[in-house]
């Protein structure tokens, strides 16, 4: 029965995986950590912030997708900012870190509206280990061999924010890179495309008796050739500077409840629980995030 579990739980990822292979890291809280796909956030608003994120995707599967970020961006003066990155996938016998140094700077355009551009440059380490195997034949299999890469990469972006509306335009990883495929049987390497990131989201005080409340409308695209665009939509009420609820909606046929509270006046803690209506996935059950924020 054990190995029957575990044929049906690869052959499960290996099927997801098919369809969102060209998608790269997913997360739910994505605005409170932009700077993972647009170096242009770092040292906005003069501010110097510590971001970290753990993502556990459908837990009844053993060995499923997990994610695990960490950002970090600060003021550095005379309109620049400095910042790092730091992306960890993890699926299975697959393995991969993306580290990168990201930079920005700011043009104001008017005492409210500032434009910031960002460079973003690291590289990505890459593994399948493929000895977490289990098969049937006694000798090793030739179609199984491991594979080991280093990506180099650059990433561009651009922010333009105006009060509480802002506008973001990026492409984290402009260079292809390089991952595992089966080809013909045989694990071998192919490449991805860059992917472009477009979002946008604006804060909208509320009046007369519920003026300790403000509504946080927010969407991000995800876009590269070859495959479905990918659009999360979402709404977050805030009460009294404190604490957030709300909800997520992915055209992936994904959906999201997410709340976060302001533990202290530096430190936000958030959680995501979501969930697929993708009938495949059923038995893969829910999604869990977890956000941990610092302000310096």
């Amino acid at each position: 029965m054990k190995k029957i579990h575990n044929i049906l739980a690869i052959a499960l990822l290996l099927t997801s995986s098919a369809v969102m292979a060209q998608q790269e890291s997913v997360i739910s809280f994505y605005r409170q950590h932009m700077n993972l796909v647009n170096p242009a956030y770092v040292g906005v608003d003069s501010m110097t912030i510590a971001t970290s994120s753990l993502r556990k995707q459908w837990t009844g599967v053993a060995e499923a997708p997990e994610t695990q970020t960490v950002s970090f961006g600060t003021y550095l003066g005379k309109n620049v900012g400095f910042g790092m990155t730091v992306i960890h996938d993890q699926t299975f016998v697959e393995k991969q870190t993306y580290v990168t140094v990201d930079f920005s700077y700011k043009l104001k355009m008017s005492e409210t509206a500032d434009v910031y551009f960002g460079i973003k440059a690291g590289g990505n380490t890459y593994n399948v280990n493929t000895t977490g195997l289990e098969t049937y034949n006694l000798q090793s299999d030739p179609a199984l061999g491991s594979i080991n890469t280093f990506n180099p990469n650059l990433g561009v972006g651009a922010l333009y924010k105006e009060g509480a509306l802002y506008v973001s335009l990026s492409i984290p990883r402009l260079l292809n890179t390089k991952r595992a495929t089966n080809d013909a049987g045989y694990a071998s390497v192919k490449t991805d495309r860059p992917h472009i990131y477009l979002s946008g989201g604006y804060d909208i005080p509320l009046n007369g008796e519920f003026s300790s409340l403000v509504l946080k409308p927010s969407a991000m695209l995800r876009y590269v050739s070859g495959a479905p665009v990918s659009l999360d939509l979402t709404a977050m009420l805030q009460i009294e500077k404190n604490f957030e609820i709300g909800g997520m909606y992915r055209t992936d046929k994904a959906y999201a409840a997410m709340s976060t509270i302001r533990l202290s006046k530096r430190f936000l803690f958030g959680f995501a629980y979501e969930m697929s209506t993708q009938p495949t996935l059923a038995a893969a059950r829910n999604t869990n995030e977890i956000l941990l924020q610092f302000r310096f």
